[in-house]
Formats: structure tokens, sequence, C-alpha cells
């Protein structure tokens, strides 16, 4: 169904935007160090929450990729178009009530969550919380928009837009804290900066009528129920996943702040370091959702299953790459960013363990899915991810932190246990193939 150039147009471009992606992640982090560890680390707490709303966007987003990817592959190029303006409506409505409930309860939010904290960071971290809450609605356009782009097997767009949101970023990052000197208000400002650009190109980019599903005439699009029920049908067991999935970083981040200033910078660059690390093979993972969808929805079921383990193999690949290069380049990484020795140290010992783990284990743990995902078999990878998360990421590092005393080595040693129980049940669940029996197009 699909040829080895389109495979290859579609994979080039998501990886580089999600290589983009990292490296902005890491400009972040090296440009807030400067400011002082209380600034990284009122980030790094901030940004835990600021993941939470980027993966519930990115859940709906997934779910109309499988959606409009499954009426493409049938020839519905109408139902697609519609789904995609309900995706858009649904996605940008939630980011303005998200918005709204953050900027009014921040402050009894973050104290929730990092009560525990120094006062320095809190502060920082309040100041971070309000600006970069007023981009949720601008980033549930980006992701809607992109995810649009990709259902058609058109990722080079959004590649091309998040290069120039990254740029926008730095440049504002650089102009903000090194010339105005705002700290962390100057990276949340072009943090928004950003991500308005984002949203306002690729909107623009998406009403050309050349494509196969374009959005426009934001005005008259109404809810439409039967869609909607659709979407939030593949997209909400994702959603929850994602939500409980940060919501137990949340957990584990407030285990994080009773420690150290400098282990909480250290756990923060190695944080940055590792989303580098997995970017390239999740890009693939997106990529398998809009493939293994169009060919589940034009009734090509071993199609799938082999695009599947395709794309398994090239992920694998991939991440043994990007994990040896990230590692390599680590020591000058926090040598740049002026950690102090013990938070470089200790990042470093941490990046080694993590690169084996994420070589070993990652693919299976969250590659895999995406197959079955695009199948709508996404109740039962929520309910594993769940369970597993719970059980290792939360609960084991709970007992090695607390009761043990482990410390910082303690939290990763739980993702990893976390990445093995989610790898083993999937590749039992792919095998026996009942992922294929699920139906998301009535």
């Amino acid at each position: 169904m699909f040829t080895r150039r389109q495979i290859i147009a579609l994979l080039i471009p998501l990886m580089l935007e999600q290589v983009l992606s990292g490296l902005m992640g890491i400009a972040d982090t090296m440009m807030v160090t400067t400011v002082g560890e209380s600034a990284i680390s009122a980030v790094a707490l901030v940004d835990s929450v600021n993941m939470l709303m980027l993966n519930l966007l990115s859940a709906l987003a997934a779910g109309g990729v499988i959606v409009c990817a499954q009426y493409l592959g049938r020839g519905e190029t109408d139902q697609a178009g519609n789904a995609a303006r309900q995706v858009l409506l649904v996605s940008v409505g939630l980011g303005a009530v998200v918005t709204a409930a953050c900027l009014v309860l921040r402050r009894v939010l973050l104290g929730l969550i990092f009560g525990s904290v120094e006062q320095a960071v809190m502060d920082q971290a309040l100041d971070y919380f309000f600006i970069t809450a007023l981009s949720y609605p601008f980033l549930a356009a980006q992701q809607t928009a992109a995810a649009v782009f990709r259902a058609q097997q058109r990722s080079a767009p959004p590649m091309a837009v998040a290069a120039v949101a990254n740029g926008v970023n730095i440049a504002g990052n650089a102009v903000m804290i090194f010339v105005f000197h705002k700290g962390v208000v100057g990276a949340a400002l072009a943090t928004l900066a950003s991500r308005i650009v984002s949203a306002v190109v690729l909107m623009a980019l998406l009403r050309s009528r050349k494509l196969l599903v374009c959005i426009r005439d934001y005005w008259r699009i109404r809810p439409d129920r039967a869609v909607i029920g659709t979407v939030l049908r593949v997209g909400v067991p994702t959603g929850v996943e994602n939500a409980m999935f940060q919501l137990g970083k949340l957990m584990v981040q407030s285990t994080v702040s009773t420690f150290s200033t400098a282990a909480i910078a250290a756990h923060a660059m190695t944080q940055t370091l590792d989303m580098v690390q997995g970017m390239p093979p999740m890009a693939l993972g997106v990529g398998l959702l809009t493939v293994a969808g169009q060919c589940m929805g034009a009734g090509r079921v071993e199609e799938a299953k082999t695009y599947t383990k395709r794309f398994c193999l090239i992920a694998e690949c991939v991440m043994a790459v990007t994990c040896l290069t990230v590692l390599a380049a680590t020591p000058l990484v926090t040598r740049v960013s002026q950690m102090t020795p013990e938070s470089a140290e200790l990042t470093f010992q941490l990046m080694v363990l993590i690169s084996v783990g994420r070589m070993v284990l990652w693919v299976a743990a969250f590659t895999l899915p995406n197959g079955m995902r695009a199948a709508g078999d996404v109740r039962f990878a929520a309910g594993v991810s769940a369970a597993s998360m719970w059980i290792f990421r939360v609960g084991l590092c709970m007992v090695l932190c607390r009761g043990f005393g482990v410390g910082l080595f303690g939290v990763w040693i739980a993702w990893l246990c976390d990445w093995l129980c989610r790898g083993t049940v999937y590749i039992l669940r792919f095998r026996s193939g009942k992922w294929t029996q699920r139906q998301v197009l009535r």
C-alpha cells in the first residue's frame, strides 16, 4: 500500500522535527541554567505540569490521526475533513478551559504538588507557569494541525514550521535572558511566542484546497456528536493513559523535589537529554499511526502487521544511534550548561543507565503499541500503561527512594522496570492478534 519512497518521505521530516524539538529543549535548559540552579529547578517542576497538558492534546491529536487515516484508507475524504474539524474544535476548547483554570489555581496547584521546595524556586515557578499556561490554546491548534498533515502523509510542513518556531524560541531566550535579564520569565515568553508562531503558520498552511484534508471557515465549524464520539472513543483512552503517565511523573517529581538542589538540577538535565534520545524513535511511532491506520481502514490487516514490525526494527536501529550520540555529548552539554561538578557527574551516571535501558526496552514499550492503537486497540494499551505506571514508576520509586533511600537512581530504576513490564505485555498482545479485531469506524 505504501512505497519505500512514501515511507521515507513520511519518516524523515518526522524525525527531523523531533530532533529539532529535542535540541530546543537542550537549548532552553542550557540558557536557563545560566540564571541559576533555582531557575532550572523551577522550570523543570512547571514543565512537569505543562507536559500533562501537552500529552492530553497529543492524545486528542493521535485520535484524530487514527480516525482521519482510516477514513483516507477507505477513500472517504469528506469524512476525514469533518473529523479534522471536530478535533480542532474539541482540542482548542479544552486548551482554553485549562488555561483559565491554571491561571486562577496556579498557586494552589504548585503548592499542592511541590509545596516543599525552596521559596526561591516556588516564586520563579509561579511566574513561569502563568506565562506558559497562556500558550495552551495555541499548542492545541498546533498539535491538531500537525496531526492532520501527518494523517495525509504530509509531515514536511510541520517539520519546517517546527524549525521556524524553534528558532523563535532560541532567539527569544537569548534576547530575554542575556540582554534583558528576565530569567525564567524571559524563557516563558519565548516559549509562548514560539507556540503562537507555530499555531498561526500551520493553521494558515492547512487552509490550502490542494490538500486532501483542509480546514477553513473556522467560525462555521459546529459540533458533530457522532464524529466527536468516534474521535473521543480513540483519543480518550490514550488521553487518560497519557494523563496517568504524567500524573505519575508529577508524583515522582514531588519525591525528586525533596532531594538537594544539585540532584533536582541533575534530574532536569537528565530528563532533557533522555527526551532527545527518545524523540527520533518516537517519530517512528507517530508515523506508524498513519501507516497502520490507513492499512486498517482499507481492511489490509496483514499489511498493518508487517509495517508495525518494520517500524519497530527501524526504531531499534535509530534508538541505538541516538543513545550513543547523546551519551557521548553529555559531558560537553553539562560543561557548557555550567552545571556544578556534583550535578554534572550525577547526570552522566544516570545517562549511562538510561541509554542501556532505552536500547533494550523502549521500542517494545512505546513504538509497538502504536501499531495496535492505529487499529483501535486503545483501551488495552491504556490499561496496561496505567497499571504498569502505578506499580513500577510510582510504587517502586516510592519504595526505593523513600523506603530504602536509594536517591535519584531509584527514580530511573523504577522507570526501566515500567518499560520492561509494558514491553513484555505488548509483545504478547501483538503476537495473539486480538488487537486486529477492534473497529474504529462503524
